[in-house]
C-alpha cells in the first residue's frame, strides 16, 4: 500500500499519512514510488484520459484498443510493463528495422542552420508534428538497426518489462546556436532491479581535473589536440542481462502491438549502459596496443618508438593528441573502422570551456556559460559596472 509522504521525522523514520486508518504513522520500512503520476495513469487501463494539464481526453483508436485486448489476454503481464496507449494510426510512422531516411541525407551548406527546429518539445505529439523532429526520432532508431540492438519478439510472462520514452534537446555550438536537434531514446531504468536486470552499473568517468592536466600537458609539448564522438555509444556495449523494453512511442508497429523488443546491447537509462560502453571500448584500445593508465582508468596510452598518443575518454566524448600527426590520423580511423563516429577536428568546446589552441598556447574561458547565465536571470541587457560588486559607504556587521 502506498501512503503520501509528509517529512522526515525527527528519529531515522519517514512521517507517512495511511489513508486506510486515517493516521499520520512512522516508519522505517518505506518504499518511494518514483513513477511519474502521468506514467501511472497511463498504466491504469480503466482510465483513458490524461491529465488535464495535458492534451486531454484520448479517444479510444483501434491501437488502443487492440492493446487493451493484448492486456486482457495476457494476465500474466508483469506489473511494470508500460503500453503507450492512444495513439492513433496516422501518428505511426513506420517500422523502425525498415530502411529510414537520415539526417545525412539532407543536403547541407552553410545555412545549415535554418533545417533545424528552434524548439525543444515536451511531448511526444509536438515531436511527431515537427518534421524536423521526425527526421531526429528516424535517425535515432536507424542507429538501432545499424547496431543490432533489439529484435522484435512476443511479450514475455515470466519477465518485467521496461518502459521507454523519448528525450529531446537542441544541440547548440559555442556561440550558443542551434546546430542540431537530437532525439534520444531511453530505457526507464529506474524499474530495474539489482542482480536480476543488472549486476553493475559503476563505470569510470574522467575529472575535470584530468582534461586540465591533458590541456597543460599539451600547451607544455606544443601539440594539437583532437576531439570526436561516438554516435549512440551505450548502443554499442554488450549486455549480459536478459532485459526487455517497449516498442519507441509513436513508432509502435502496429502488426505487433503486444511484442517487445529483446536487447542484445545496452540502451540509454538502463542502469548497466555506462558500464557496458566502457568494457567495450577498453576492451577495443586495449586489444589494439594501448595501455590504460596507473591513475585515471580513463586515460589510454599508445607509445611508438619517441612519440606518444594520449587519449582522455569521458563517457561518449574522446580527446586525444600526438607530437605525430600521424599518430592522430591513425588512430581517428581506428575508430573510424570500428564505430560510427563524429569527428568534430580541433578542440574547441568540451564540457562547457570554450578552448582555443594557438602558437601561443592554449587559452580557456566560458564565455558561453558566462552568457547563458545573463540570459537565465535576464540581465543580458543590464548596464556594465567596472566594479562586481559596489562596496556601501560604511560597512556594519550585517553587510
Amino acid at each position: 500500500m502506498y501512503f503520501p509522504w509528509l517529512l522526515y521525522a525527527q528519529r531515522k523514520h519517514i512521517v507517512v499519512f495511511n489513508r486506510s486508518t486515517k493516521t499520520i504513522e512512522e516508519s522505517i520500512h518505506v518504499k518511494f514510488d518514483e513513477v511519474d503520476p502521468k506514467v501511472k495513469m497511463m498504466q491504469n487501463l480503466e482510465k483513458l484520459r490524461i491529465d488535464d494539464e495535458d492534451d486531454g481526453t484520448l479517444g479510444q483508436t483501434s491501437n488502443s484498443q487492440e492493446v487493451e485486448a493484448c492486456k486482457e489476454s495476457d494476465t500474466s503481464a508483469p506489473k511494470n510493463s508500460r503500453l503507450l496507449i492512444g495513439h492513433s494510426s496516422q501518428q505511426i510512422i513506420g517500422d523502425p528495422n525498415k530502411g529510414v531516411i537520415t539526417r545525412s541525407t539532407l543536403h547541407r551548406d552553410e545555412g545549415h542552420i535554418a533545417f533545424v527546429s528552434q524548439t525543444e518539445p515536451t511531448k511526444i505529439d509536438d515531436a511527431l508534428g515537427d518534421e524536423f523532429w521526425v527526421m531526429a526520432m528516424q535517425e535515432e532508431l536507424s542507429h538501432f538497426v545499424r547496431n543490432k540492438v533489439w529484435t522484435l519478439v512476443p511479450r514475455p510472462k515470466d519477465h518485467t518489462t521496461i518502459g521507454t520514452k523519448w528525450v529531446f534537446r537542441n544541440k547548440k555550438n559555442e556561440k550558443g546556436e542551434i546546430v542540431r536537434n537530437k532525439a534520444r531514446l531511453v530505457a526507464q531504468g529506474y524499474n530495474q532491479e539489482e542482480g536480476i536486470d543488472y549486476e553493475e552499473a559503476f563505470a569510470p568517468v574522467a575529472r575535470l581535473e584530468a582534461i586540465r592536466m591533458l590541456l597543460a600537458y599539451a600547451c607544455y609539448n606544443g601539440f594539437l589536440l583532437y576531439q570526436m564522438d561516438v554516435k549512440s555509444a551505450f548502443l554499442n556495449g554488450f549486455i549480459n542481462e536478459e532485459v526487455y523494453v517497449e516498442q519507441p512511442p509513436g513508432f509502435e508497429d502496429h502488426e505487433h502491438l503486444c511484442h517487445v523488443y529483446h536487447l542484445q546491447k545496452a540502451l540509454y537509462g538502463l542502469r548497466q549502459a555506462p558500464r557496458a560502453w566502457y568494457d567495450r571500448l577498453s576492451a577495443f584500445l586495449l586489444e589494439k596496443g594501448f595501455k590504460k593508465g596507473t591513475l585515471d582508468p580513463t586515460l589510454f596510452i599508445l607509445i611508438e618508438k619517441h612519440d606518444m598518443l594520449l587519449v582522455q575518454i569521458y563517457v561518449d566524448d574522446i580527446i586525444f593528441g600526438s607530437s605525430n600527426t600521424s599518430l592522430c590520423n591513425e588512430f581517428s580511423s581506428l575508430m573510424t573502422n570500428e564505430f560510427e563516429m563524429s569527428m568534430m577536428g580541433e578542440l574547441t568546446y568540451f564540457l562547457g570551456l570554450q578552448i582555443k589552441q594557438s602558437k601561443h598556447g592554449i587559452f580557456i574561458n566560458q564565455a558561453k556559460y558566462v552568457r547563458d547565465m545573463l540570459k537565465k536571470f535576464k540581465f543580458e541587457n543590464r548596464k556594465h559596472v567596472t566594479l562586481l560588486v559596489v562596496p556601501p559607504s560604511k560597512w556594519t556587521k550585517t553587510n
